[in-house]
């Protein structure tokens, strides 16, 4: 069931469902995630169960503002400090050492715990109502000081940007707050804070040059520092991944097997840049934007839209191997891994 997520009625009726132990559609500014109470394993569990996702692979706890820091974390190092006072709300998760006994399956059993602060108004105020003080049991029960909220999609397959993908996904029966098209498009950029200093375990919209002006060190790469990284979301090395199968090339390799392929070409759809020449009117053409943030905005859509037209088999031009595209880039590679 879609509920329009801007009504209040619907943030109280979301709310309950939570607090009830159920699982929620939630839209954030990133991609849409599947949300339950992250202090609840049983909670927790339907998540795991919905996506088929393994156990023991972390999930983000989403909270209201920065003080739900506190019932999640034990510790907040001075330079994560630094980043949640720049970029919070919005798409940054950060693993901070983790509580002991607190969203224990949430973390899939680590000793730390990956907080985000979403941006997205519904989000905000979902989370804010889950929190709200008051009669718990009339409320729906107990106070909930934060979600764990993966994609919601099947485990390892495209992350959904409208409430529409969700339900195609998991189903009419999930009850789903819309809150309209994701304004970055995918998922947040991940830093690990709990080894010293920062580690950037995924890209996404906020940079590593932002990080460093943010807290002042250059995050590292996970390669740079890779004894006792955490287990997080969305690293693994296939990951984003369409039914049809992905392959990046450059714009002239694309164009090379467009020409061998002639008036043949068929089942294929071709997502680039560049202006390509075909003699086939059975691919299916998409073009992408020159800009990282607009193509962001639209990759994970996109790639449901080819799956939705049935190809076989999508190309797609390699993005620039610059700064601004490092989470694009990231998120086709892992999707043509699988």
């Amino acid at each position: 069931m879609i509920l329009d997520g801007t009504r209040p009625e619907s943030i109280a009726a979301a709310a309950r469902a939570v607090r009830s132990g159920a699982l929620l559609g939630l839209p954030t500014e990133t991609v849409y995630g599947l949300a339950a109470d992250a202090s609840s394993d049983a909670a927790v569990a339907q998540i795991f169960a919905a996506k088929g996702r393994p156990s023991d692979h972390p999930l983000i706890v989403h909270v209201a503002d920065a003080s739900g820091i506190a019932h999640f974390a034990s510790e907040v190092p001075g330079f994560a400090q630094k980043l949640v006072d720049a970029f919070w709300p919005g798409p940054l998760t950060l693993i901070l050492p983790r509580r002991p006994g607190v969203a224990t399956a949430a973390t899939g059993g680590q000793d730390s715990v990956g907080l985000r602060c979403p941006a997205h108004p519904v989000a905000h105020a979902l989370l804010v109502a889950c929190a709200a003080p008051g009669d718990g049991a009339a409320q729906g029960g107990l106070p909930v000081w934060g979600v764990a909220a993966p994609s919601a999609n099947r485990f390892g397959r495209v992350s959904p940007t409208t409430a529409r993908h969700v339900q195609d996904e998991l189903g009419a029966e999930l009850l789903v707050l819309d809150g309209g098209p994701c304004a970055v498009g995918i998922e947040s950029t991940i830093v690990d804070c709990t080894r010293g200093v920062p580690v950037l375990l995924r890209p996404g919209a906020i940079t590593r040059s932002q990080i460093a002006v943010a807290c002042g060190m250059a995050p590292l790469s996970k390669e740079e520092l890779p004894a006792l990284t955490p287990r997080a979301s969305g690293t693994l090395e296939a990951h984003y991944a369409p039914a049809a199968k992905v392959r990046l090339m450059d714009a002239k390799a694309l164009q090379t097997a467009l020409d061998l392929l002639g008036a043949d070409a068929a089942h294929i759809a071709v997502y680039a840049r560049s202006a390509l020449r075909t003699r086939s009117s059975r691919l299916v053409m998409r073009r992408m934007p020159d800009d990282a943030t607009a193509t962001a905005q639209q990759l994970f859509a996109v790639l449901r839209s080819f799956d939705d037209q049935a190809v076989k088999l999508i190309w797609i031009e390699t993005p620039p191997a610059t700064p601004a595209w490092e989470g694009v880039r990231d998120r086709l590679q892992r999707a043509a891994a699988a």
